[in-house]
Parts: C-alpha cells; sequence; structure tokens
C-alpha cells in the first residue's frame, strides 16, 4: 500500500525543502497550500491505498525564490538530490543509471488548479547509456527509444525553449519514410534513428549538445516548470479567474510510469461525471501506447477511449471503482489522469473538475440527493454562477445536412464568423461579432482566443485535452476531433468536408450532436428548470 509521508531532513531556513509520497507514513497534517493541490491530492489518494508511484514535491516556497540567488541555487540542488536518493531507496532503481535506470517526471500544481497552464517534463534521466539500461530492464527496446525521443523533444521545446516544428518535421519524416501514419506504427529501429536525429537537430538549434547528466537534466527542467508560473498563458488564466499571481507553484518529481510500453498500456484522462452534462457516468479519453501529453496536448485524435473498455475490461472496471472513491474522498466531481503500463493501473493526478455551468447545477443537485455533500456546501460552489442565465441552446426546425461531424467537449450551440487565430477571434469579438476560433489543434496558449470566441472547433484532440477543459470552464459550445477538417492560414481558408470556407464565414456548431453545419442557424433555448427547482428549495 502506498502511504503519504514528507521528509524528516532539515528544512531549508523554517521551511521544509521537499515533501515525499512513499509507503508507510501519515499524511502530513495542513500542507495542502504548501506542496499545491495536485501532490496534496496524491497524498491523500495514497492515504487510501491507491496506486500512486512514489514522488516527492518541492514545495511552493521554491517559485517565490528564497533564499534568493546563489544560495536558493545550493539548496534546490541539495534538496533534488536528497529527494532522488529517498526514490532511489524507495524504488530499488538508480537515477540515470545504465543496468537499473530511475526515470521521472517533472510537473507543476498550484493550490489551485489551472489545467495545461503551466510545464511538464517527462522521462528525464535518459541518455545515452540510461536508454541501454532501460531496453535491459523492460525487455523493450520500442518503449526505450521511444521514451528518448520523447524527452529530448519535450526538453528542448519546455526548458530549451526551441521551436517545436523542427522536431515535428523530423517526426514527419519518419512516418513517411516507415509508411507510417502515426509514431505508434514506428518500430525501435526507427524510433533509435528518430532519437538521434532528434539529438542532431537538438545540437543545432541550441548550439550545445542534448545535456546527458541526469541531475543536469533534472535541475533544468525543475527551473523552467517553476518558471512556467510566469509564463503569458498563466498570467492570463489568473487573470481571467481572479487568482493571486503571488502564491507560485510546487514541483512534484515523480517516478516514471510508462504509458507506451505496448498494446495493454496507455495514458488517460477521467472525469467522474460527464463535465459538459453534468451526467453521473465515468468520462475518460485513453490513448493506447501513448504518454499523458499525447492525452492533454490535444496534438492528436483520440480514438480509443471505447476500446480501453472491450480490451481491457479489468482497467474499466477499477475505474469505475477508482470514480466512486474519489467522489467520497473529495467531496466533489473529480478530473484525474492515469496510466495503464502492461495492464497495471497507476494514478498521477485529481483535481476538482472544470465543467460546465450546465453541468455545475446538475451535478450540485445529484451530489446534493446522493448525500455526498449538504446543501449550504452546493449553493457555495454555484457562488458566481448566474443560475438564470444557466441556459442550453438547441437548434430549431430541420436542417440542411452538417458539413462534418466531430466529438463534443462543450455542450449548446454557437454560431459566429469562422477565426482561425486567436487574433481575428479578438477582432470579431471587438466588432461585436461572435467568432467560432478553427484550428487544427488548440492548445492552453490560445487562451485569449477561446476568451473570446463563442465555440471552438478542431480538428485534433480529445474531450479531455487541457484545451477542452478551460473551454468548458469558460462556457464555450467546443467540438473536437473534427477528421473533415483542415486549414490553409496562408488563404485564410479551411475546408469542413465538402466546403471551402472563408475566415469571416458564418459557421454554427452543434455541441448537443456534435455537427457542423455552414450558415448561422437559429436555435431555442432550454433552462434546467429541475435543478433550479430544487435549488429554490434550499435557499426557502
Amino acid at each position: 500500500m502506498w502511504w503519504a509521508m514528507f521528509s524528516q531532513l532539515s528544512p531549508v531556513g523554517p521551511r521544509q525543502p521537499f515533501y515525499m509520497v512513499l509507503a508507510g507514513e501519515a499524511l502530513p497534517p495542513g500542507k495542502a497550500v504548501e506542496v499545491g493541490n495536485k501532490a496534496y491530492n496524491l497524498m491523500c489518494m495514497a492515504s487510501v491505498g491507491l496506486p500512486v508511484p512514489a514522488a516527492f514535491v518541492l514545495p511552493t516556497h521554491w517559485c517565490e525564490g528564497c533564499p534568493p540567488g546563489h544560495e536558493r541555487a545550493t539548496a534546490l540542488t541539495n534538496a533534488l538530490a536528497d529527494g532522488i536518493a529517498r526514490l532511489e531507496r524507495a524504488t530499488g532503481q538508480t537515477f540515470g543509471s545504465g543496468r537499473k535506470p530511475l526515470l521521472v517526471s517533472v510537473r507543476s500544481g498550484a493550490s489551485i488548479s489551472m489545467p495545461g497552464m503551466m510545464e511538464t517534463v517527462l522521462d528525464v534521466g535518459l541518455n545515452d547509456e540510461s536508454v541501454e539500461g532501460l531496453i535491459r530492464t523492460t525487455g523493450n527496446p520500442r518503449l526505450a527509444w521511444d521514451s528518448y525521443r520523447r524527452l529530448i523533444q519535450g526538453f528542448a521545446e519546455v526548458v530549451q525553449a526551441l521551436p517545436v516544428e523542427p522536431f515535428d518535421r523530423l517526426i514527419q519524416e519518419a512516418l513517411v519514410t516507415e509508411l507510417c501514419a502515426n509514431e505508434r506504427g514506428l518500430d525501435h529501429v526507427a524510433l533509435r534513428q528518430l532519437a538521434k536525429a532528434m539529438l542532431a537537430r537538438f545540437r543545432d538549434l541550441a548550439g550545445t549538445p542534448f545535456p546527458q547528466s541526469p541531475t543536469d537534466q533534472l535541475s533544468r527542467a525543475t527551473d523552467a516548470v517553476f518558471r512556467s508560473w510566469d509564463a503569458p498563458k498563466a498570467a492570463e488564466y489568473r487573470r481571467l479567474n481572479h487568482i493571486d499571481d503571488a502564491i507560485g507553484t510546487a514541483v512534484t518529481i515523480q517516478t516514471m510510469v510508462f504509458g507506451n510500453a505496448g498494446g495493454r498500456s496507455g495514458a488517460g484522462v477521467g472525469f467522474t461525471r460527464d463535465p459538459a452534462t453534468g451526467e453521473n457516468v465515468l468520462y475518460i479519453d485513453f490513448q493506447f501506447d501513448g504518454q499523458g501529453e499525447d492525452v492533454v496536448a490535444g496534438r492528436i485524435a483520440i480514438r480509443d477511449p471505447e476500446r480501453l473498455r472491450s480490451a481491457l475490461p479489468a482497467i474499466w472496471d477499477r475505474l469505475e471503482e477508482i470514480r466512486g472513491m474519489l467522489e467520497t474522498m473529495f467531496g466533489d466531481v473529480q478530473d484525474f489522469e492515469f496510466t495503464v503500463q502492461d495492464g497495471k493501473l497507476y494514478l498521477l493526478q485529481t483535481r476538482t473538475a472544470k465543467r460546465t455551468p450546465w453541468a455545475a447545477l446538475r451535478i450540485a443537485v445529484d451530489l446534493v440527493e446522493e448525500g455526498l455533500v449538504k446543501p449550504a456546501d452546493a449553493l457555495e460552489r454555484l457562488h458566481g454562477i448566474d443560475l438564470d442565465g444557466v441556459v442550453r441552446n438547441r437548434l430549431s426546425g430541420t436542417q440542411d445536412p452538417p458539413l462534418a461531424s466531430a466529438t463534443v467537449a462543450g455542450i449548446g450551440v454557437a454560431a459566429g464568423r469562422i477565426a482561425l487565430d486567436p487574433a481575428a477571434a479578438k477582432r470579431y469579438a471587438a466588432g461585436r461579432d461572435p467568432a467560432i476560433l478553427v484550428r487544427r489543434e488548440t492548445t492552453t496558449a490560445d487562451i485569449l482566443g477561446m476568451a473570446d470566441a463563442a465555440g471552438i472547433l478542431t480538428a485534433l484532440g480529445g474531450r479531455t485535452s487541457h484545451a477542452a477543459v478551460v473551454a468548458r470552464q469558460l462556457g464555450k459550445v467546443c467540438l473536437v476531433g473534427c477528421s473533415e477538417l483542415s486549414s490553409d492560414l496562408g488563404d485564410r481558408t479551411c475546408r469542413i468536408g465538402p466546403r471551402t470556407l472563408a475566415e469571416g464565414d458564418w459557421l454554427t456548431l452543434d455541441g448537443n450532436s456534435g455537427f457542423v453545419y455552414a450558415g448561422h442557424l437559429q436555435t431555442l433555448v432550454e433552462h434546467p428548470e429541475r435543478e433550479l427547482a430544487a435549488i429554490r428549495k434550499w435557499v426557502r
């Protein structure tokens, strides 16, 4: 059983340098703000025996730069070394070893959840030596080389601030050479060649070789994740959600588990209820033979949720069980990330789920009726929502055939002018015209355009990508994974199904059916009458 504990090492000044998630110790009291929402919830899950990989957490005071300057750098180096040593003892692995390597992920986590606004680096500790050690340990050369190429690209983007496109081109060239539709079709020989090409591309773009020292990788990745607190998208999210800039983020260094280990492995994101409608069903996105960033980044089409239920029924049943445990533990709907490695389930995080206003009302009423929360607590959670303004639009009358279909991530109907980037959405909104943000992939860096748009349509991504989570929180109609969508930013046009449309043309998204229509269609307004009636009884 995993339990949560905290380090007994000497503190930095009056503050604890790090906290551990390990076996056999009690949950540290009153540390939720200090260790961040993500890490504290990991500790809570571990304390009831849920399968949480071992980790240690650098508290939020490191984000403040305290202690300052060289003293901080030395203290942080020591904290990382001590934390890694604890993980090595707990796992029986050695960080960066050529025989039995320990690999870690480096993840952000403020006391208030900010989905996708800060950075993550996976597979830290891989290098030319430890990749061979991972092959010896797992007997899976494809896993090892796939993980190494992922680290190189992720490190280049997040830590070195190099452009993404040159690395993406290497992937596309490998796919063409090997006649593969996506990276999952590449064998270990092709992935080894791809990793080597990425090492060369990194050196050319950065002017320095990719760091082979695992300690250097970890230190630089940690600093980059702390710095991402001040990234423009994170600052804009805090502004939109009235979050204090001063609270900072913690950083969790967690033992890697591998969703890219083969056909009985994968990465997923789950909601304990439908965050768009509030329906009491397990809501899952899952990518077989992938890592977590494949699901949340919104860069690929997610096609595997139903296959998870049929291919790994025991995992699905366990997830059904876990969703009830999480709601009972936290008293609210949860958004959780998980990995399946060779048929074994691991939980990587959980947090209170972002949801549409419509879903918020239904969930509040249902949780009260189920006895999980009291009416007063449910009312507090609805604070800031204009109850009379919560509506869901539906198309009225018979429609012409749709241009295309997509996966629903945010309900309702939205009509607006096609905007092919956030700047265009902002321009239309300033002119009092609604906009539909149409993108190949929508990332959280597009948050300004998402806030200005009436709806979002993407060719790639899934229902639980970070961008879809943010769109739901903003109450936007959102359709993702539209395979019949392509866009040409040079000509400022897009093709949806059989039609080519220009930026500025009208488009209607039906977030109830998933259909996309040309033109500006008329709608009917629906109110959540059952939920409003129940809430009125609470306030009498």
